[in-house]
């Protein structure tokens, strides 16, 4: 009864449009200030701020104080993957139309490449998944995964330490659902320690539009050899 109860909690925090819309504000992985958060959910601040204080006390974010301001971030990866669970619950309910699956109504550049939290998702996420399971780099037992000792060393050319994320307290790599394409990408620590890589290798930046991930020519290049097998 305890957990139906808080389950009914949740669902009805997660089901209101602004803190919905606050925590996929959040799934960017950056921390964010109430006014920042207001805006983007089109409601006033102190209306956000009661958003964010039912939000901190469900624990499904935390705050921050860094002099007079607060910064609101998901609280942590297992609340995150639970969120882009339920983004996927949401697109697979949603109503069946005659014409292209609605995932077409993603835009281009969100769907190729974009953050889930702390790690990488989107088309290109999903492709690399599946050249690193493919290729023998990692090996799955039900969602979880774990790196081969040729994949400790493909890992190692990127800069990541294979017994270091192993040794964080949280999954080293698991199965990620990827709500656009239906299909799962890379998270756990192993996820979020690709993402680091490839951005200070100048293969992947973040841009302006939240979440959304730009490519670099040198990424291109990159990932093409490694889709290609080289």
């Amino acid at each position: 009864m305890v957990v139906a109860a808080n389950l009914v909690e949740v669902a009805a925090l997660v089901g209101d449009t602004a803190r919905a819309t606050i925590l996929a504000a959040l799934m960017s992985g950056q921390a964010l200030t109430a006014s920042e958060l207001a805006y983007i959910a089109r409601v006033s601040r102190p209306t956000a701020s009661e958003h964010l204080t039912k939000l901190v006390e469900a624990r499904l974010i935390a705050v921050t104080k860094q002099g007079r301001y607060r910064y609101y971030r998901i609280a942590s990866a297992d609340i995150a993957a639970s969120i882009e669970a339920l983004a996927n619950v949401a697109q697979a309910a949603a109503p069946q139309r005659p014409t292209p699956r609605p995932v077409r109504t993603v835009p281009v550049d969100m769907r190729y490449a974009r953050t889930c939290y702390d790690h990488m998702a989107g088309e290109l996420a999903v492709r690399v998944y599946e050249r690193l399971v493919g290729g023998g780099l990692l090996t799955a037992q039900g969602d979880t995964l774990d790196a081969t000792p040729a994949g400790a060393q493909r890992l190692a050319g990127w800069g990541i330490d294979v017994a270091s994320q192993r040794g964080l307290r949280r999954r080293f790599a698991c199965m990620c659902p990827d709500w656009s394409e239906r299909r799962p990408h890379l998270g756990g620590a192993l996820g979020a320690a690709l993402l680091d890589a490839w951005s200070s290798h100048g293969w992947v930046e973040r841009t302006e539009r939240p979440r959304v991930l730009r490519v670099t020519p040198a990424g291109h290049r990159h990932f093409d050899d490694f889709l290609r097998g080289a």
